[in-house]
Order: structure tokens, then C-alpha cells, then sequence
């Protein structure tokens, strides 16, 4: 008859710390799946603790340079939803975004053959959308500068595709700085209807209508380390698009709002050199 043998894990006896320590220089000798198993072992182990965290985190790094992008998104999700107030959550959405993002973000590799295939589009946005609350969730954080570089490169790619193709993007986004740099007009709509429409340099430099001003107060913009932040904000809550508010969808938010504007719902007339779907606003 033969007999089992049961191979001895040679971590049992490795403390937490010890067995972190292990993985870090498995990490640093590119020896990532070692890595990773380490650090499977640590959450097990040191379940709850700021360690098991940050071992998440680094489990998610050694997925990423193993090739793993899909398990690297997982954890890195896992970890954000678990650690929703762990100061490392910055650190967790710029490793999201460079995950997604390479110096050619899929897109100009391929162009030439026409090739726009539609993983590579979802890279771009999902690289874009993560550095994008990086900036405005944590605008203090160290990565922010470099998330605001890496946001301009993903549209300057977007914008050469666009032009060099001649083709057609329809861009969305609250960010109209960003929106100005990638299109050649503008629709600013709130609750489903245009509300100014017109060139995207004079949306944005001269934006009449409300909601329009506000969205450009708003933008996130990097600031010095240390410095206080205050953020434009609009008062009151945004209506169901089930339920809209009669006449003037904005009017329940808007610091201009009088009683006429719930009587219809405001055609768009030119003001200020573009379409305003406002009558009380001057430009």
C-alpha cells in the first residue's frame, strides 16, 4: 500500500511581518507568483489588520506585472470596497488607472489598421475614469499630478484618433475643461435636455446658463500639497429624470430661479454667440 506524504508549508512558523517581508523581496526579485501566494497567506492570517490591507495592495501591483491585469482590477476593487476609508485608497485608483493605461493605450498601436477594438476603448475610459476620482475624491494626494498628466495623455490620443481618422467621437463627461480640449462643440445637458449648446471655446470661455457655469467651477484642478480645497457646489438635490420638475428642469437648484421658470420648459434662443435654453440669464 502507499502512503500520502503532506508537504510542510515552510511559511507556518513566519510571523505576519516575517511573511510579508518574505514577499517583499520575492516582489523585488520579480519572482511574482511566489508573491502573490505569499501574500494570499498574509490576508489569511493577519485577516483585519492594517498588514492584511496592505498586502491587498501589493498582491494587486504583483498581479500587474505578473500579466495579470483582470485578477490586478479585482483586488484592487476588493480592496476599495472593503477599506472604503483607508488612507491608501488613492494609491488604489491610480494603480486601477495604470493599469488600464499604457503609453499607447491600445488605441495608436493599432490605428493604422483601423483597429479599434472595443477593449482597448474601455481601457482608455476605465485608465481615465480612475484618475479622474483620484483628482477629485484626493486632489492633496501625491499621485494626483501625475493622474492629471496621464488624463491629458489618454485625450490627446483621442483627439489625434479623431482628427487623423476623421472620425466622429461623441464625448461625455462632467469635466467641461476636458470636453473643450477634445471637441469642436459642446451640448451641456442637465435631466436630458440641452441647456447651452454652441463652439467649444465659447461654451467654455464664455458659458451663459447656470448649470453650464457651475460645471466649470467645479472642475477638479491639482493643487500644491497642503493646500485647502473648496469646491463650487449647487444647491438642493437632483431631481428624478422620472419626475422632473415642471418647466425648467434646473430651476429646483438654480440661484437665479424665479416663479415663470416652472410655468414652461425654456426653448433654446442665442445669447452670448451660442443656444441658451434660459430667458432670465444674461450673458
Amino acid at each position: 500500500l502507499g502512503c500520502a506524504t503532506e508537504v510542510a508549508d515552510p511559511t507556518a512558523k513566519l510571523t505576519p511581518e516575517q511573511l510579508y517581508a518574505e514577499a517583499k523581496d520575492n516582489m523585488h526579485g520579480n519572482l511574482y507568483d511566489k508573491a502573490i501566494n505569499m501574500l494570499d497567506k498574509l490576508e489569511g492570517r493577519a485577516a483585519g489588520t492594517p498588514l492584511a490591507q496592505q498586502a491587498q495592495l501589493d498582491k494587486a501591483y504583483a498581479q500587474f506585472k505578473n500579466g495579470d491585469r483582470v485578477g490586478a482590477l479585482i483586488t484592487l476593487d476588493r480592496f476599495m470596497k472593503l477599506n472604503p476609508a483607508n488612507p491608501a485608497v488613492d494609491y488604489a485608483l491610480y494603480l486601477k488607472g495604470t493599469i488600464n493605461f499604457n503609453d499607447d493605450m491600445g488605441l495608436m498601436s493599432k490605428w493604422f489598421k483601423q483597429d479599434l477594438a472595443e477593449r482597448d476603448q474601455m481601457a482608455a475610459r476605465d485608465s481615465f475614469e480612475a484618475y479622474k476620482e483620484l483628482i477629485t475624491r484626493y486632489p492633496n494626494s501625491k499621485y494626483a499630478e501625475d493622474a492629471t498628466l496621464r488624463m491629458r495623455h489618454i485625450i490627446n490620443l483621442l483627439a489625434k484618433l479623431s482628427r487623423e481618422m476623421g472620425l466622429t467621437l461623441i464625448f461625455i463627461s462632467h469635466d467641461l475643461s476636458v470636453v473643450r480640449h477634445i471637441s469642436d462643440r459642446i451640448a451641456v445637458m442637465y435631466l436630458g435636455n440641452i441647456v447651452e449648446l454652441g463652439p467649444s471655446d465659447d461654451v467654455y470661455t464664455r458659458p451663459v446658463h447656470p448649470y453650464s457655469r457651475a460645471l466649470l467651477a467645479a472642475a477638479p484642478k491639482p493643487v500644491p500639497t497642503g493646500a485647502r480645497v473648496r469646491r463650487a457646489r449647487l444647491g438642493g438635490d437632483v431631481p428624478s429624470p422620472l419626475n422632473k420638475p415642471s418647466g425648467c428642469a434646473f430651476r429646483t437648484r438654480c440661484p437665479l430661479a424665479q416663479p415663470s421658470c416652472a410655468e414652461a420648459v425654456p426653448p433654446l434662443i442665442t445669447k452670448g454667440g451660442h443656444d441658451v435654453a434660459c430667458p432670465i440669464v444674461e450673458p
